[in-house]
């Protein structure tokens, strides 16, 4: 069967592609009831930012001395585990590896949705929406210009950046399947394909034309990944809050995010092997993989970890020991020793030993690690802030019910804008395939 966007592959390629095709999910009761769940907790969550905008900051949990709180704990959170498509992905890709195959599209759709809710939370945080322009470098009719020292402007400048990359690198591997799709639809969404392929005939000028700008685009997008998390590091480590005015920040918050980045890509592997049917292509060899990448990012975080609170420890400054003593030994020391289970023992236990590696425990890890590093940037904020310099303006915290309601909603939309790119393109490309009856 001749297929467009192929070279001359065999009719094994196209049972791939009629395979992959059939597994996108259509108009099922499971499928729609799983959006209505998806679209009503991110329904609610926009009415709690309305009622935010509309009663006033003051409606929050915050306020000082604890003026950052989950939402600067989500953008950190959600900005790490963008890290788990284009920076894998592209790592994978210039490599050659060949078992990346499958993985490579639900990795890149990952930092590219994980990137669009990251990047909202600090217009919410800032509780005006409507003037978040007033940080872009432009001249306003008092000739006021951003402070370019700033690394809140940074932030804005290589979030902006890492995510039009981002949906670049994910949109050149699709066009070949968007043209496949396009052959294989009707009316509207034949039109729509044929539109978002660019005229697309497989040729071989223009397969090399592709490759070549993929392999250009993974080699920048490394560089631009590891410079998006440092500069959301600058935002701690340039103040003068205890704890947080440390240079080993930035390569920390790099290694938390690729080591977070990990373990999303293996829970929503798991996921899309299970409700998909995806036992096929997505085999035990992939989550094993990746589950040893997950093992020496753990190491890795451990190390970054015990050198930062060793370096307070031994610094023994006041300001510092009474976060320290705060975090590991007080209110937030629960807190503290279950992001290490989380983050070290399991990983160390089930990934460790290679008889225990299995698609099991690898997605125990990841949902494991998904926690611990949840918990990790609420440690970061929460107990520097409530116990600032001097003692007499320490405070507590607890998040509203607005916080609450807009956090659920992120992890809603992540599922939500999944199920609808799930359906409008096969999750693994199909051009990949090509020469094969059967996927590796």
């Amino acid at each position: 069967m001749a297929t467009t966007g192929t070279r001359g592959g065999p009719v094994g390629h196209a049972q791939v592609c009629e395979d992959l095709v059939a597994r996108m999910p259509g108009s099922s009761p499971r499928y729609v009831g799983a959006v209505a769940v998806c679209g009503a907790i991110v329904a609610w969550a926009l009415f709690a930012w309305g009622y935010q905008i509309a009663n006033g900051f003051g409606s929050t949990g915050l306020r000082r001395p604890v003026y950052w709180g989950l939402y600067i704990v989500n953008f950190v959170f959600w900005i790490g585990i963008s890290h788990a498509g284009t920076l894998i992905s592209a790592i994978l890709r210039l490599t050659g590896a060949e078992w990346r195959r499958p993985v490579t599209r639900a990795a890149e759709a990952i930092t590219v949705f994980c990137l669009m809710i990251g990047g909202l939370f600090p217009i919410i945080h800032i509780s005006r929406p409507w003037i978040f322009y007033w940080i872009l470098p432009y001249a306003n009719e008092r000739m006021l210009w951003p402070n370019f020292r700033s690394p809140l402007f940074w932030d804005l400048t290589a979030i902006l950046t890492y995510l039009t990359g981002s949906v670049v690198y994910l949109y050149l591997p699709l066009i070949p399947d968007f043209a496949e799709m396009a052959e294989r639809c009707t009316g509207a969404r034949r039109r729509a394909y044929r539109w978002l392929s660019l005229g697309w005939r497989g040729s071989d000028r223009q397969w090399q034309a592709l490759e070549r700008a993929m392999k250009l685009m993974a080699i920048v997008i490394l560089a631009i990944a590891v410079s998006v998390h440092s500069v959301v590091a600058y935002d701690f480590s340039m103040s003068l809050t205890p704890t947080w005015h440390n240079t080993i920040f930035p390569p920390y918050f790099v290694v938390g995010a690729i080591f977070s980045g990990i373990a999303a890509l293996v829970v929503v592997m798991a996921t899309l092997r299970r409700l998909m049917g995806l036992q096929e292509y997505l085999r035990e060899v992939h989550f094993v993989n990746l589950g040893k990448l997950l093992l020496l990012m753990s190491l890795i975080w451990g190390y970054f970890t015990f050198s930062e609170h060793l370096t307070t420890w031994y610094g023994n400054l006041p300001m510092e020991m009474d976060v320290f003593q705060a975090r590991e030994h007080g209110v937030y020391g629960a807190l503290f020793w279950v992001m290490v289970t989380c983050n070290l023992a399991i990983p160390l236990l089930l990934l460790g030993v290679s008889k225990l590696r299995r698609i099991s425990t690898t997605v125990v890890c990841g949902i494991a690690v998904l926690i611990g590093m949840w918990l990790e940037r609420f440690l970061i904020v929460i107990p520097a802030l409530s116990t600032p310099h001097l003692p007499s303006i320490w405070g507590g915290y607890a998040p509203s019910w607005i916080e609450l309601s807009i956090t659920a909603g992120t992890f809603a939309a992540m599922a939500l804008l999944y199920l609808v790119f799930v359906k409008a393109v096969p999750i693994i490309a199909m051009w990949e395939y090509e020469g094969e009856a059967t996927p590796r």
